[in-house]
């Protein structure tokens, strides 16, 4: 059986809860100390900005003064993106802070600030903003060169460092007035924020760090900034959205059902502003364009969710197995470019061919090799078109079995853990995955044969 990614049949599950009438009910007091850490973390699974399959995963906001001026310094602010999986996408990144005196900005090479606030008070060379807490986006891609510095000007598009380290950095130059100039005269900007473009990211305080060195082109002589200082900044699912951005759904050979994504997946609340693929909506000029707040158009499905990632167990050989991979994307106004999809499979530790898609394991822990990131190759399928018959990429993945593990029962072709994007999709409940029939069949025979057995010893005494 296969599965085109063309309907999404519905499937609604529900549960029942029965109070336990022998547990003891305990105060807050009595309780140990790990036991209530446990109750929270059982409650808030994504409170924590931490991901387990990323542990390491920051965006890094560094800060390097390379030359003072009469009232202030010029500093090169270079933004790195160490995680993994998770890209800084269109409309780009947004930096924020406050300062912590009465400076100003005078100019600012590679990115601009949206606001340029009172500058009233100044009555000759008028600064670039006067803002106690400006913010700053970064240049769109053929501005002027004189406008431009290393790794600027990009629309704010950065990508994951395991995709690609090479763009996964952004930069701009700021020359700051009415701030000291020196070492113990400079204060460090607070309140650090980082909208990348939506919300999600939080940042820690500035941190004086050893200076930054740099060697010139001719690779024969270092200089050294003359202060650097940090900002880290970590992302939590749970404070970019209450509802999770994808679901998955799953297939196999041995079984004709097909297990859906769970009914209101992503939430509900789009219901009312969806589309059906043949609307005559979807005609209007304009309809397809990007909102400011990338609020998505989606189309109407029983999960609504602008990702559904499919995965589909589709051969078994004597020492491999097949799986195909679909990801269709249900919005209208959203291209992804640079998409990433994460996978969590004990398997992922055999893989021996990805057919259409770029593939990297990915190692959090040095033990474990389960975990596999892929992504579009370039200038064939690493954008994912907006929603519509060219709104999905595919790929198959080869996989040699491991004897010691392998096994198609209880779900164990499936995957653990999903990510699009960076994001957690939501899998279907477990008792839902597709099973194999045999082990009723026999289970049905052995009864059978047994009854038989039993029957035929009764008549002969008889």
């Amino acid at each position: 059986m296969e599965f085109d990614g063309s309907v999404d049949p519905v499937h609604k599950n529900s549960m029942r809860f029965e109070p336990d009438t022998r547990r003891r009910c305990y105060t807050l007091a009595q309780m140990p100390f790990f036991v209530l850490a446990f109750f929270f973390l059982m409650i808030f699974p994504h409170a924590a900005a931490y991901d387990p399959l990323d542990p390491n995963g920051n965006v890094t906001i560094k800060w390097d003064v390379i030359s003072w001026t009469p009232d202030g310094y010029v500093a090169v602010v270079t933004m790195s993106n160490f995680q993994m999986y998770r890209h800084i996408m269109t409309p780009g990144w947004t930096l924020g802070w406050a300062w912590a005196k009465k400076e100003v900005i005078w100019s600012m090479v590679g990115a601009q600030t949206t606001e340029q606030g009172d500058c009233s008070k100044f009555k000759g060379g008028i600064p670039h903003c006067c803002k106690k807490v400006p913010t700053v986006v970064d240049l769109l891609p053929g501005v002027p060169y004189n406008q431009q510095i290393a790794n600027c000007c990009k629309g704010g598009v950065v990508a994951s460092w395991g995709q690609d380290p090479a763009s996964a950095v952004s930069a701009f130059q700021v020359s700051v007035g009415l701030a000291g100039t020196t070492n113990k005269t400079v204060k460090l900007p607070k309140n650090f924020t980082l909208l990348g473009p939506g919300p999600g990211y939080t940042c820690g305080p500035a941190k004086i760090v050893p200076s930054t060195t740099f060697l010139t082109p001719d690779l024969r002589r270092k200089t050294q900034a003359l202060m650097t200082w940090n900002v880290t900044c970590t992302y939590s699912q749970f404070l970019a959205r209450k509802n999770p951005s994808c679901c998955v759904s799953f297939s196999s050979f041995y079984n004709d059902t097909i297990t859906p994504c769970p009914s209101c997946a992503c939430g509900c609340q789009t219901k009312k502003t969806c589309v059906q693929s043949d609307s005559k909506l979807l005609s209007v000029v304009g309809i397809h364009t990007p909102k400011k707040d990338n609020s998505p158009l989606l189309q109407c499905t029983h999960h609504m969710c602008p990702i559904r990632v499919h995965w589909h167990v589709k051969l078994n050989y004597k020492d491999y197995w097949r799986v195909k991979v679909a990801i269709t994307n249900f919005n209208y106004r959203l291209n992804y470019t640079q998409w990433t999809l994460v996978a969590q499979h004990p398997n992922l530790n055999n893989v021996t061919q990805v057919f259409s898609f770029d593939y990297k394991p990915l190692i959090p822990y040095q033990a474990i090799n389960d975990t596999g990131m892929f992504y579009g190759m370039k200038f064939y399928n690493d954008l994912l078109m907006e929603a519509g018959p060219l709104g999905n990429v595919q790929s198959e993945i080869l996989l040699q079995k491991d004897q010691d593990t392998f096994t198609f029962k209880q779900g164990w072709a499936f995957p653990r853990k999903v990510y699009f994007n960076g994001d957690e999709c939501m899998l279907p409940p477990p008792d839902t995955y597709p099973f194999l029939p045999n082990s009723a069949n026999a289970n049905a025979i052995v009864l059978s044969t047994l009854a038989a057995s039993v029957l035929f010893l009764l008549l002969a005494v008889w």
